[in-house]
C-alpha cells in the first residue's frame, strides 16, 4: 500500500498527526531513541524528532506530513460548512420575509395596463374603467398605456417579457387566441401569461338584408344548402372573430357561405345596408339601430348568452346550432410567474368592479356585456378558445 494511503488510515486527534511508521515519541529518551530511525510507512525518510514539540513526527516523513495537512483541511471545512449553513439560513429567512412583505404591500409603485389597440378602441373602455377601480382599491395609480400594432401582438409580447411582479398587466382580447392559431408568435398565450379574470364581451350579431328573404337561422341554412357558394357574408377582416363566426356556421351546418373581408365593420355595414352583400357579422352595438329601424334583420348573436343590448335576439345555439360560441372578449393577464397572491388580489378587485353599478352600466352603455371569472376559470377558457380557433381556422384554410 502506498505511504499516503496508509497515512489516511491512521487517526488524527487533538491536532496531532500520528506517523504510520511508528508511535509518536512521548519521553525525551524515546524521542532521542527515535532519531535516525527510518519511517516504516515511508522507508526513504528518516525521523529527526518531533515537529516543534507537538508530538508530530518531523515533516521529512511524507506520510505524516500528508496526514496532518489532511486533518487541517477537514477541520477547516467543518468550520466553514457550519458558518455557511448558518449564514444561508439567515439569508433565506430574511429574503422570505422581505418577499412576503413585498407581496402583502402590492402594489409598491404605479401599475401599467397595456392595451394592444389605439386610444378610443373598444378595448380601451374596460381597461380605463378597471384602472380607476384598481387605483381606488389598491392605493396606487394604475395607468393605461396604448401600444397598438400587429393585432395587439406587439403589446402582448412586451408584457410576456415584463418582470413578473404584477406591475405590468395586459388587456387581452380574443384576437390573441386567434393569432395563436394563425400567426407565428414569439410567445405562447397559454403559457407565457398568468390569467387574472375574464372581464367582458362584445356580442357579435349576424344580420341580413331584407332582400335575402330569410327571417331566422334555419331558413338561412336551408337557403345556403340550396345555393352553395352563392351567398356572401361580410366581416371586419381576415382571421377576425366576425370572419371565424361565418366559418363556424359553415363547419357546423355543413354549408358554404363565402367570406368577403373589409377593412372594418363600418365599411362592411355600408355595403350590407346597400344590399351589395346580403349578410354581415358585426358588433351588436354597431347594427342594432338599423335592426330597430327595419333596415336589417337580426338572425342571431354569436355568444352563448344573449346580448344585453339586444335581449330579444336569440343566440346561435338557441336558433339551431348547439354549442355554437364565438365572439370578441376582453380579459386581464399578467406575465407568467406573477405571485398567486397578487393575481388573486387583482382578480378580487376586477370581479367586485364588474358587479358595481357604475362599471356595469358604463360597459353596457358601450355595448359590452360584463362577465367576470376566477383566474383558473379564465385559464381554462383561454385554452378552449385556442383549440376552437385552431379547428375553425383549419376549416377555413387559414395557415400560419
Amino acid at each position: 500500500m502506498a505511504a499516503w494511503k496508509r497515512a489516511l488510515a491512521y487517526p488524527v486527534r487533538e491536532g496531532r498527526a500520528s506517523c504510520p511508521g511508528r508511535s509518536a515519541a512521548r519521553t525525551p529518551a524515546e524521542r532521542s531513541e527515535s532519531r535516525g530511525k527510518r519511517c516504516a510507512a515511508d522507508p526513504g525518510t528518516r525521523f529527526s524528532g518531533e515537529w516543534k514539540g507537538t508530538g508530530v513526527p518531523d515533516q521529512r516523513c511524507t506520510a505524516a506530513r500528508f496526514a496532518l495537512a489532511l486533518h487541517r483541511i477537514r477541520d477547516t471545512r467543518r468550520q466553514l460548512t457550519g458558518l455557511d449553513t448558518c449564514a444561508a439560513l439567515v439569508l433565506v429567512t430574511a429574503l422570505s420575509a422581505a418577499f412576503a412583505q413585498a407581496q402583502t404591500d402590492y402594489p409598491t409603485r404605479p401599475v401599467r395596463i397595456i392595451v394592444g389597440f389605439g386610444a378610443g378602441a373598444v378595448a380601451d373602455t374596460p381597461a380605463r374603467l378597471l384602472a380607476q377601480k384598481f387605483s381606488q382599491s389598491l392605493g396606487h395609480q394604475f395607468v393605461v398605456e396604448n401600444r397598438p400594432g400587429a393585432g395587439s401582438n406587439i403589446a402582448a409580447e412586451s408584457v410576456a417579457r415584463a418582470v413578473a411582479d404584477g406591475h405590468t398587466l395586459f388587456m387581452a382580447t380574443s384576437a390573441n387566441t386567434i393569432n395563436a392559431t394563425t400567426s407565428n408568435l414569439a410567445f405562447d398565450v397559454t403559457k407565457d401569461f398568468a390569467p387574472i379574470a375574464l372581464v367582458c364581451a362584445v356580442p357579435n350579431m349576424l344580420v341580413a338584408h331584407p332582400s335575402l328573404g330569410v327571417d331566422n337561422l334555419q331558413q338561412l341554412i336551408a337557403l345556403a344548402k340550396a345555393k352553395p357558394e352563392q351567398i356572401h357574408f361580410g366581416s371586419s377582416g381576415v382571421a377576425t372573430t366576425t370572419h371565424l363566426a361565418g366559418e363556424l356556421i359553415n363547419v357546423m351546418a355543413g354549408v358554404k357561405l363565402v367570406h368577403v373581408p373589409y377593412p372594418g365593420s363600418a365599411q362592411a355595414l355600408t355595403d350590407v345596408l346597400a344590399a351589395r352583400i346580403p349578410l354581415l357579422f358585426a358588433p351588436a352595438s354597431a347594427v342594432i339601430q338599423h335592426v330597430e329601424k327595419g333596415q336589417l334583420k337580426a338572425i342571431a348573436v354569436t355568444q352563448l348568452k344573449r346580448a344585453g343590448i339586444a335581449p330579444d335576439v336569440p343566440t346561435m345555439a338557441e336558433a339551431g346550432l348547439p354549442d355554437y360560441d364565438i365572439g370578441l372578449w376582453f380579459g386581464l393577464l399578467a406575465p407568467a410567474g406573477t405571485p398567486r397572491d397578487v393575481i388573486d388580489k387583482l382578480a378580487r378587485v376586477v370581479n367586485e368592479a364588474l358587479k358595481s353599478d357604475d362599471v356595469a352600466t358604463a360597459l353596457r352603455t358601450a355595448g359590452l356585456d360584463p362577465l367576470g371569472s376566477s383566474p383558473d376559470e379564465f385559464a381554462r377558457y383561454i385554452v378552449s378558445e385556442v383549440q376552437k380557433g385552431a379547428s375553425v381556422a383549419r376549416a377555413a384554410g387559414l395557415k400560419k
